[in-house]
């Protein structure tokens, strides 16, 4: 199975347990995802709208305990990706999954690439600084 993003890439271990474990799992769901068609993508995309969502709840939490000073910006972008899949799924509950799978394949990959490398980063050495 090729994958979309490489688990074993050191940049996305933050140091940060919650924030690895959490983004591991991301990258599974997103790598089985790619592979999947029919009902197995419809089920696994509701899958990675829910992960997505609680994890950026929980990203949200951390950066409010820990008055991080970029939480705007960074929820900002939570919230356009997570609007993002929203608007997908329901093109998948109603049976039109090429833009969702395009997305998953084409547009996720970088864009977890440069959340996890820049704005998630920050986030990890914050915490840690603390």
């Amino acid at each position: 199975m090729p994958l979309l993003i490489n688990p074993d890439e050191d940049l996305y271990r933050l140091g940060n347990p919650d924030m690895d474990s959490t983004h591991a799992e991301f990258i599974t769901l997103v790598n089985v995802l790619s592979q999947v068609t029919g009902d197995d993508f419809c089920k696994g995309f509701d899958e990675l709208v829910a992960h997505t969502q609680g994890h950026f709840d929980r990203e949200k939490e951390m950066m409010t305990a820990s008055d991080f000073p970029a939480l705007n910006e960074h929820v900002g972008e939570h919230n356009r990706v997570l609007a993002d899949l929203h608007q997908l799924q329901r093109r998948v509950q109603r049976g039109n999954l090429m833009m969702a799978k395009a997305f998953v394949k084409e547009q996720i990959p970088g864009w977890f690439h440069l959340h996890a490398t820049t704005m998630d980063s920050a986030l990890a050495n914050h915490i840690k600084g603390r």
